[in-house]
C-alpha cells in the first residue's frame, strides 16, 4: 500500500496556489467592476472625512470598501456610524477583520452588494474612490436618492457638470453637497481665486 505524503514541495505548491487565488480575488474581480485596487492613503481619507465634516453620529457611506481602512477612520476617529459597500468577498472578510481589531466593530458594518444598486438613504457622508467612469455612472443614483444636504467627497476624480462645494487641491479631493450646484471645477476654482 502506498502511502500519501505531503511534503515540504507540496505545501509549497499548495501555498503559492492559494496566494494566486487569494491574489486574483483581491486585485481582478475589483477591477472587473472599475474600483481601484490601490488603496487610499490614511492621511487622504482623514483630509476628505475633514473637508466633508463629519459629525458624531453620523453615517458614512464608503463605496467599493476594499480593505475598510475608511471606515475604521471614519468610526474610531470622527464617531461615525461607518458602512461598508464591496462586492469582493475577501475584501469584505478583510474590512471586517480590520474593524473587529481596529475595536470598532460596533460602529462598522459591512455589506456586500454591488455600490451601484446600494441603498444610501441613510448616508450624512459618502466616501468615493472610484475610476472616473463609476464616478460617472453613480450621478444619477446620487441625484435621485440622496438626501438635501448629504455631502460627497472623491477622491481624485470629480463629477463631471457639478461644481464642488470646496476642495484639497493639493491632495485632489472634492467635495459637493446635495443636491449638486451645477458648474464645474473650473468655475470653482475661479470663484475661489476672486
Amino acid at each position: 500500500m502506498m502511502e500519501a505524503r505531503f511534503d515540504i514541495w507540496s505545501w509549497t505548491v499548495l501555498v503559492g496556489l492559494l496566494f494566486l487565488i487569494g491574489r486574483a480575488l483581491w486585485v481582478y474581480l475589483p477591477r472587473q467592476y472599475g474600483v481601484s485596487t490601490k488603496p487610499a492613503r490614511p492621511r487622504w481619507i482623514r483630509r476628505a472625512m475633514e473637508l466633508a465634516r463629519v459629525r458624531p453620529g453620523e453615517t458614512v457611506y464608503d463605496l467599493g470598501a476594499g480593505d475598510g481602512r475608511a471606515l475604521v477612520i471614519a468610526a474610531r476617529e470622527f464617531k461615525a456610524r461607518a458602512v461598508g459597500i464591496e462586492i469582493e468577498p475577501l475584501h469584505c472578510l478583510v474590512a471586517w477583520l480590520r474593524a473587529l481589531l481596529g475595536g470598532v466593530i460596533g460602529r462598522v458594518s459591512i455589506r456586500r452588494r454591488s455600490l451601484l444598486y446600494a441603498d444610501l438613504s441613510d448616508a450624512d457622508v459618502v466616501f468615493l474612490y472610484l475610476s472616473p467612469d463609476l464616478v460617472e455612472k453613480l450621478r444619477p443614483q446620487f441625484e435621485l436618492h440622496l438626501r438635501p444636504g448629504t455631502r460627497i467627497v472623491s477622491l481624485s476624480f470629480p463629477f463631471e457638470g457639478w461644481q464642488p462645494a470646496d476642495m484639497d487641491i493639493g491632495h485632489l479631493i472634492f467635495l459637493y453637497e446635495m443636491p449638486p450646484q451645477p458648474g464645474s471645477l473650473e468655475t470653482f476654482l475661479r470663484q475661489s481665486l476672486t
